[in-house]
């Protein structure tokens, strides 16, 4: 597999072509962006982190009969991934309020939802992510009924593979972020999994071991991080 040219920059990824065709080379970065990219910065090895337990994560969900994009590891911040054409909604899962929603509901963050809230985002910077229903994404065209039905359901799945793994790392999922694209008319998990998508919390001690550390200026970002990535590599390891 041979890596060609710079195919698109992310603010997370760099995605390049392949000389297979269908697929692209991802190259996780280091850069950290917050608050719809008003605020950057840089968190060390994050690259390395997001990559690895992503491939993880996206292992675990395709042995439940979930497709995803991924393929292989590559190197240490790097995977072939399947070419998705995108759909531009991004798929929330929250077991736990916090962040905006706990805003919009007035809750304080840590309030227990009694089922797990599934909301949809359409992708656009320049108006701030806004949130969407199902009837704005099929009357926008951008997606159709049955497949925004598929990436509900197969959110609500994903959601209960990662608990039970998080739970036996002693780390609640709060809420996570979700994007979903087609190929060959089947519909794939895309993106990532990682401390920036996913909020994740020590269930313990509530610390926060996720983005929010950067968001929030807490401290501790790659140590919180790494912490993630040892604690499911730990629950993941062959037996």
């Amino acid at each position: 597999m041979e890596k060609l040219a710079l195919r698109y920059e992310g603010k997370a990824k760099e995605v390049y072509e392949t000389d297979q065709s269908g697929y692209f080379w991802i190259a996780y970065k280091d850069d950290a962006t917050a608050m719809n990219g008003l605020k950057k910065g840089q968190i060390v090895d994050k690259g390395e982190v997001n990559n690895q337990l992503s491939a993880l994560f996206f292992e675990e969900i395709e042995k439940a009969g979930i497709l995803t994009h991924f393929v292989k590891l590559l190197g240490e911040r790097d995977m072939l991934v399947r070419c998705l054409d995108m759909i531009p909604l991004e798929v929330v899962v929250r077991n736990i309020a916090a962040g905006s929603l706990a805003k919009r509901l007035g809750v304080e963050e840590g309030y227990v939802l009694s089922q797990p809230v599934v909301e949809l985002y359409y992708k656009d910077d320049a108006l701030g992510d806004p949130m969407v229903n199902e009837s704005h994404a099929v009357a926008m065209g951008w997606a159709s009924a049955a497949n925004i039905k598929e990436i509900q359901v197969s959110g609500l799945k994903i959601n209960d593979i990662l608990r039970a793994i998080l739970v036996k790392a002693g780390i609640d999922l709060i809420d996570f972020k979700l994007e979903f694209g087609v190929a060959d008319g089947k519909v794939y998990l895309g993106d990532e999994i990682s401390p920036d998508t996913c909020r994740y919390w020590d269930m313990e001690t509530r610390e926060k071991l996720d983005k929010d550390r950067f968001r929030r200026d807490l401290g501790g970002v790659e140590e919180a991080y790494q912490e993630v990535f040892r604690r499911v590599k730990e629950v993941l390891a062959p037996a």
